[in-house]
């Protein structure tokens, strides 16, 4: 046999396992539950796997910030204010390269604007090393620890620069991703709960529970977002310490984020309480509650775990835009809202342009969440193709 036709032969043998592959692929997913369908649909999505994958990182660095973040959330550093980011290099002009550094910084005082001026000291190079120890601390007050990921030794490591308190703004948006992402996660539990329960009562029943709770419904619809957010976070004492602040804010976010849910579950209710199945269950003697979560809200249960996806954001931005008008969290507890505080005059935007880095993240965060959001809309489909 000529090495031509060797080669034709492995060819033909390779397609014919790749399809006995596919077709013993076709016959699992055949006989699969729904839930590994929706699963083997999600992978296929690329944006939405890449957005998962990310959003994990993110939580997993906020969950242990005390470990990522090069110093702590309120440590100052009263020589360096207003400093400007810290230039990682790898290249020097008289040792070539080499593993990634920084130069000293050095500040002058410029007697014309009366501004402190940053420049590198490039005959002071300080290597950035991994693991550095440090003083005992605690990650999330329980894990003992000794080290911290990154650091220098003989110099300091601005990421992200310093704010006007000599703060360093990289650890800060680190702290401050636990509250705005974890935030999110408390209100959203809370409204899919009020929504579910009040939108399959309305539903299932009907009749005047069903006017007096949609009445309720427009009337919290019909006020604008924004304002009516104000007016509940005003109610917060200010003399409210970190824990209870940030359970009032989860609190008043899930009391306005019910209302869309409770519509969409109220008109599933409706179209699907006269179904066959709905009506045996309530023939074999099932209460209402019953029928309701054990039947009715699991035969839409993958559009329910879509608006979870996609509420997680809103509430997020919710957070951020209470925090940022001074109304949400409030020092010395930092959020990515409170963060962009400092940004609202438009003069220190322009000398210290740093201070915008954490509305990156939000976006970041939220983009990150929608592409999950379509990936699981998209997975939950029925008429998907697998």
């Amino acid at each position: 046999m000529s090495m031509l036709d060797k080669i034709k032969a492995f060819q033909k043998r390779r397609k014919e396992r790749r399809k006995e592959k596919a077709q013993q692929r076709q016959q699992q997913l055949y006989y699969a539950s729904q839930s590994r369908l929706i699963w083997h649909r999600f992978k296929q999505h690329k944006l939405a796997l890449f957005g998962a994958l990310a959003l994990a990182l993110m939580y997993f660095i906020a969950l242990g910030a005390e470990f990522f973040a090069p110093y702590g959330m309120l440590e100052r550093f009263p020589d360096w204010q207003y400093t400007p980011p810290t230039q990682i290099r790898i290249y020097d002009e008289e040792t070539g390269y080499q593993r990634p550094f920084i130069y000293k910084m050095t500040r002058e005082l410029d007697t014309h604007t009366f501004r402190y001026e940053y420049q590198e000291d490039e005959t002071s190079i300080h290597p950035i090393r991994f693991f550095v120890e440090t003083e005992p601390y605690r990650v999330l007050g329980v894990i003992p620890m000794r080290h911290r990921l990154i650091g220098v030794e003989g110099a300091d490591l601005f990421l992200f620069g310093t704010d006007r308190l000599g703060r360093d703004v990289f650890s800060r948006v680190i702290f401050a991703a636990r509250v705005s992402l974890l935030i999110g996660f408390g209100g959203v539990v809370l409204s899919f709960v009020l929504g579910c329960l009040f939108g399959g009562i309305s539903g299932f029943f009907g009749g005047v529970i069903d006017e007096a709770i949609q009445r309720i419904v427009e009337l919290l619809m019909s006020i604008p977002q924004i304002p009516l957010w104000m007016a509940l976070s005003a109610a917060v004492p200010r003399d409210w310490g970190i824990i209870e602040t940030y359970f009032a804010i989860t609190l008043i976010l899930a009391l306005v984020g019910w209302t869309g849910l409770a519509r969409v579950v109220r008109g599933k209710i409706i179209s699907l309480r006269e179904e066959e199945f709905a009506l045996a269950a309530k023939a074999a003697g099932g209460s209402e509650f019953r029928v309701i979560s054990k039947h009715l809200l699991p035969a839409f249960m993958s559009y329910l775990i879509v608006h979870l996806t996609l509420a997680i954001p809103q509430m997020i931005l919710g957070e951020t835009t209470l925090s940022f008008l001074g109304l949400g969290i409030q020092p010395p507890a930092v959020s990515w809202g409170t963060l962009l505080q400092d940004a609202q005059s438009l003069q220190v935007i322009a000398h210290y342009p740093w201070y915008l880095i954490p509305a990156f993240f939000v976006i970041l965060a939220v983009l990150m969440f929608n592409f999950v959001g379509d990936g699981l809309r998209d997975a939950a489909d029925p008429y998907s193709s697998s």
